[in-house]
């Protein structure tokens, strides 16, 4: 999987676009790259698949941030055959509770795959949430990252940010 196919996928799928938008942490930007239609897209989802699968370890277990990337950690586990497991932005309150769903031992190692960072929180919330069951992260891996501080946040807390695409790539032939 070559950066231009996946930019080319995305684009096809009309998941980026132009205009005013409010991001979720408040700011607002002249672009928006709308993962619902790269997720609902099979050919976005295969190309994501192949390339989260290429930076994967044999030995990780693969967790999605609800409900965002659950799509893109299911092709990965498809593709892969490694399992994964879901971590929610908080513990449900029913069922069984739990905040991470799957099975999860301790000493676990983990990759954290992830639809778009911006600001890098509800990535470092997963990390979080994950260490706190007693599993080892040190990566997220990411569809687009923005540039907008989600490496530097991550990087205070000894988890590498590694990207398939950067807003810098996403936006150069605009």
């Amino acid at each position: 999987m070559t950066n231009d196919a996946l930019i080319e996928a995305l684009r096809d799928a009309e998941a980026v676009k132009f205009g005013e938008f409010e991001l979720a942490h408040g700011g607002t930007s002249d672009y928006y790259v709308d993962k619902y239609l790269f997720e609902t897209d099979p050919r976005c989802l295969s190309l994501i698949a192949e390339a989260f699968a290429e930076r994967v370890g044999d030995d990780e277990t693969l967790a999605g941030v609800a409900l965002g990337a659950v799509p893109l950690v299911a092709v990965t586990s498809a593709e892969t055959g490694q399992p994964y497991v879901i971590a929610r932005k908080q513990a449900k309150e029913y069922g069984t509770g739990n905040r991470i769903e799957g099975r999860l031992s301790e000493g676990d190692h983990v990759v954290v795959l992830e639809d778009i960072a911006t600001t890098g929180k509800s990535a470092l919330d997963a990390v979080e949430a994950l260490r706190e069951a007693g599993a080892v992260v040190d990566r997220v891996v990411v569809v687009v990252d923005r540039e907008e501080g989600a490496s530097e946040l991550l990087a205070e807390h000894g988890i590498e940010l590694e990207a398939l695409l950067t807003a810098s790539d996403l936006l150069a032939d605009r």
